[in-house]
């Protein structure tokens, strides 16, 4: 009762003050759609921080309310763009709102981010094709040939998604000088933001995926039965009950590979009924598997880099 008691008392603005006040935290800002123009049912407040004191990332979550803490060094270093892009969570810094900055220097970063040039750009967009390059080499490698059966299908189908949503998809933005969101409606989100101008790419992300809409979403939610994905079926049937129908499919399919890939990796030993589910989850009848799905993503390189 007191513990409930405890989080009940838990609230962003309470949250804001009290990293405000402590010493350690030398910058604070909001990031995310909570308490925004774009907000809906599904959003989190969630807070960005850099503290003394603090050698290594470190995120919380407490009733509903997360704090994705940094090091103060890197308050320091990213103001530097080459550091910066490897070592940075570059959208979440850029489209947070700067709530504390004393030294100025969240405020410096974001700046460097959205005044960079046409060249920092176009460098950082091949950079990321490389590196997509690379994973699909690795991917294909891994998980095509005579000798793979069923898990590598879908481990390919999962390592696909990987690298076209969290390399491809910022690459493509880098034509818009834009930074991705990574809340649950994602879909709707990137066709708002690149579907008119970028079509055949966003086509081949669709494509990824399987999305169906009202009734692909309410499969989906309903597979997630018994497979321990609680907190992420109430965030997804928020989604859906928003209308978010692919958002909710969406996130879904990435937390379930994500959470069962140990499952995906033995997929011949477990049981009938697992496989049902997390076939569904998956979307093994609607989506590429192996080589068709890594095939997808060398097209979408070649979008991305041409920016069709």
């Amino acid at each position: 009762m007191a513990e409930r008691k405890t989080e009940s008392k838990v609230t962003p603005e309470r949250v804001s003050e009290r990293l405000v006040a402590d010493r350690k935290v030398r910058a604070v800002a909001h990031a995310g759609s909570y308490d925004t123009d774009f907000a809906w049912a599904g959003s989190q407040p969630l807070f960005v921080t850099f503290e003394r004191d603090l050698s290594l990332p470190a995120s919380e979550t407490r009733a509903g309310v997360t704090v994705q803490r940094y090091p103060y060094a890197n308050l320091e270093g990213w103001r530097d763009w080459e550091r910066a892009k490897h070592e940075a969570p570059l959208a979440l810094l850029a489209t947070s709102r700067v709530a504390y900055d004393p030294t100025g220097y969240y405020g410096r970063i974001q700046r460097t981010l959205w005044n960079l040039s046409e060249g920092q750009l176009a460098a950082h967009r091949s950079e990321l094709l490389f590196q997509a390059a690379e994973a699909l080499k690795d991917a294909v490698g891994a998980y095509t040939g005579p000798a793979h059966g069923a898990q590598e299908q879908l481990l390919a189908l999962t390592e696909a998604r990987d690298i076209a949503l969290k390399v491809l998809y910022p690459a493509l933005l880098t034509h818009l000088h834009a930074w991705p969101e990574f809340e649950i409606r994602l879909p709707h989100a990137w066709r708002a933001s690149a579907g008119l101008r970028f079509p055949k790419a966003v086509y081949h992300l669709e494509n990824l995926y399987g999305f169906g809409g009202e009734d692909e979403a309410r499969r989906v939610l309903l597979a997630t039965r018994g497979l321990g994905l609680i907190e992420e079926e109430r965030r997804a049937r928020k989604a859906f009950q928003a209308g978010y129908y692919d958002g909710a499919v969406r996130y879904l399919r990435d937390e379930a590979a994500r959470m069962h890939r140990h499952d995906l990796e033995r997929w011949g030993f477990i049981s009938s009924a697992r496989r049902d589910k997390l076939g569904t989850l998956l979307g093994v009848t609607r989506s590429p598997l192996g080589p068709a799905a890594l095939d997808i993503v060398k097209h979408l390189i070649e979008d991305v880099r041409e920016g069709q």
